[in-house]
């Protein structure tokens, strides 16, 4: 269902990170408050704090909207098939995803098969046109490859949710870093690109 005339358009922020106040948290805020800034309601999901299972295999998706096991990420699905845009923040570990952020990823087998097996997107056709992902992810070291198997599962998540990832944000060299309060061009630029989302999709629900 699209925005009524009262409601405002909806983001999910997923936090990939289990540092509730860490560096990739922080950067999440700043995209968060640009979103909300340009009149979105946001979402946050601590992916780390869900108590759920990883993808069994079960199959009972490829014939059903649902997924068999009914845990933390169950009641999550109609918030994934209503969303307008969303906002994936995540560190980068053993070169990917963190755990728990791509065992969430892997239950949206539900969304997978309705869509690629069945041929009846979760999504309404509608939102298909216009939602689309921040990706936001921060790597410790500085070489040239960092992100490419955080980029090459969020895309594959985002494919099958219907929300392209369309734009990021890519903090290298996170160990000497440290803090990112000491470089506020990178909190700007975050929250310059969560208002960039959140304005196209308050302009495209209007339509």
């Amino acid at each position: 269902m699209s925005p009524g005339n009262n409601e405002k358009p909806a983001i999910c922020a997923l936090l990939g990170s289990p540092r509730r106040q860490g560096n990739t948290a922080l950067l999440l805020s700043r995209a968060v408050a640009g979103a909300r800034e340009a009149g979105c309601t946001v979402t946050t999901v601590i992916v780390p704090s869900l108590e759920f299972s990883p993808c069994r295999e079960i199959y009972f998706c490829r014939d059903n909207d649902r997924c068999k096991l009914q845990d933390g990420i169950t009641g999550l699905y109609p918030l994934f098939a209503s969303l307008d845009s969303l906002i994936i923040a995540t560190p980068v570990m053993t070169m990917g995803v963190p755990g728990a952020l791509k065992s969430f990823m892997d239950r949206f087998q539900v969304f997978y098969c309705a869509k690629y097996l069945r041929n009846s997107p979760l999504v309404a056709p509608e939102k298909r046109k216009y939602r689309n992902t921040l990706l936001i992810s921060i790597a410790g070291m500085n070489l040239p490859d960092n992100f490419d198997g955080v980029r090459q599962s969020a895309q594959a998540f985002c494919d099958i949710i219907d929300c392209p990832l369309t734009d990021e944000i890519l903090v290298r060299d996170m160990d000497g870093k440290k803090d990112l309060n000491r470089f506020p061009e990178i909190l700007d630029e975050a929250y310059r690109k969560g208002r960039m989302l959140g304005e196209h999709v308050v302009a495209a629900v209007k339509k």
